[in-house]
């Protein structure tokens, strides 16, 4: 145990050892043990977006052995799927990489402003499975938002009490909201902070971009002075915006990038104070050894190491 683990872990001082023992068993795995960093590899992409826009481009994904190797092999601190894909692997794998179990979905088969994901699977299945924590995705903004809330609110107890880690994919979308709105930084920031205050051990959001979508936020950011014209100084203020930087933030790839506008955005990440990141199709949709190569640079970035 590291010192700097241990700091983190003391953040969480409501949750029981099985919670703040599942937490250290992430922070000491992979290539940024005890670093306090994380990188996670998450095969949601299947379910979210279809298997052809996931997967062709590197059809050794249609596998989901595919993917918990390449987190093992890699190095990556976890490993993050739906059902269905992490029953495929958890008995052949179990032990070698901690996964976490995403327990609500949607597709795009249905295409709605107010966004929802299913629920698609539950606590016991996680226990079963050998999980150390469970995934769950809001959308602040959209109308359907407090079914939502009320939703983690329950698995959240239900997870905590079980021992398990709590992890919120946190993306803003809404029929108020913008397209553009949906990665500002003010609500990035804001999404960051209401994942925060729903119980999250780690949270997930997307890099934000300079925008400010709301007026009455803009207003504050000029009166204030607050700096969001780097990568470096936005996510730096998404951080501070969690308990002041008492929350894990991890932050997504995003959509499929060349590999220097992917290594650029990372460091920059790391350099204002993220704790790592969540990284798919840049990842799985690369052939193996150059996927393998690329998230030992990430890594190498969070770690603190130049590129």
């Amino acid at each position: 145990m590291t010192p700097r683990v241990r700091e983190i872990l003391n953040w969480y001082g409501a949750d029981n050892p099985g919670v703040l023992t599942n937490m250290a068993r992430m922070f000491n795995h992979g290539k940024l043990a005890g670093t306090g960093k994380l990188v996670i590899l998450p095969v949601d992409q299947g379910f979210e977006h279809g298997p052809a826009r996931s997967f062709a481009k590197n059809p050794d994904g249609y596998d989901p052995a595919y993917h918990v190797e390449l987190a093992i092999e890699s190095g990556c601190s976890a490993y993050a799927a739906p059902l269905g894909a992490t029953e495929a692997i958890a008995r052949d794998y179990a032990g070698e990489i901690p996964l976490i179990l995403k327990i609500n979905n949607s597709e795009t088969l249905y295409s709605d402003k107010r966004p929802i994901s299913a629920l698609t699977s539950y606590i016991d299945d996680a226990l079963r499975l050998g999980c150390l924590g469970i995934g769950f995705t809001i959308y602040p903004g959209s109308s359907e938002r407090k079914g939502m809330y009320e939703e983690i609110a329950q698995a959240s107890r239900e997870a905590k009490a079980a021992g398990l880690v709590v992890v919120i994919w946190s993306y803003a979308r809404g029929e108020q909201l913008s397209k553009e709105g949906e990665t500002a930084i003010d609500v990035i920031a804001y999404s960051a902070h209401i994942a925060a205050q729903l119980g999250a051990h780690i949270i997930k959001v997307k890099p934000p971009t300079a925008h400010i979508e709301q007026a009455a936020a803009a207003k504050v950011y000029q009166e204030q002075g607050i700096k969001v014209e780097t990568m470096v100084d936005r996510t730096r203020h998404v951080v501070q915006s969690c308990f002041a930087g008492k929350r894990v933030v991890i932050f997504s790839g995003g959509e499929s990038k060349s590999t220097e506008v992917l290594l650029k955005e990372v460091a920059e990440l790391a350099q204002g104070g993220a704790f790592g990141s969540i990284m798919g199709r840049n990842a799985f949709q690369r052939p193996k050894k150059e996927a393998i190569q690329l998230l030992h640079n990430v890594m190498e970035a969070f770690a603190g190491k130049k590129l």
